[in-house]
């Protein structure tokens, strides 16, 4: 499809809530494979619609072994356990942290048809897909970081 223009902070785009999305179209169709190739174009495992300046409730995420998974209008349902571990984001290049969330959730969401499924994750995975729904809330995750750190020091913990 087409790879878009990520939007960079200090966009208010960024920090703003994201309309629910209602109309499942050809356009929303459009719109969540543009995010997929321009997620894999800057090497993301997820992006969040607001991150190419559209404030609606879309997030698309693939960890690698996740496959593609869309998000409209998700919903967190349940979380349990924490996890810590080192953030980055494709909105601010360069910038990492340490961030802790839930170690797993369920959530509820909808598909590109606009059929509501639950969803299950853990570990990476759950990581990714809280992040991306902080996105569709206005909430950055420079907000939740402990600890910031440079990117040879996280080369160091892989």
């Amino acid at each position: 499809m087409a790879v878009k223009k990520i939007v960079f902070h200090p966009d208010p785009v960024l920090e703003r809530e994201c309309d629910e999305v209602k109309v499942f179209d050809k356009k929303l169709k459009k719109l969540i494979a543009d995010m997929f190739d321009t997620m894999y174009e800057a090497d993301g495992v997820g992006l969040a619609a607001p991150q190419i300046g559209i404030p609606v409730q879309v997030a698309v995420v693939d960890t690698g072994d996740s496959g593609q998974l869309e998000l409209i209008n998700p919903k967190v349902i349940e979380q349990s356990g924490e996890q810590t571990g080192p953030e980055g984001c494709l909105s601010f290049p360069g910038v990492y942290g340490e961030v802790s969330r839930a170690f797993k959730i369920k959530i509820e969401a909808q598909d590109k048809k606009g059929r509501f499924f639950t969803l299950t994750a853990e570990d990476f995975l759950a990581r990714a897909i809280l992040h991306e729904i902080d996105h569709l809330h206005g909430v950055l995750f420079t907000e939740k970081i402990t600890r910031y750190f440079k990117e040879e020091e996280l080369m160091e913990e892989e």
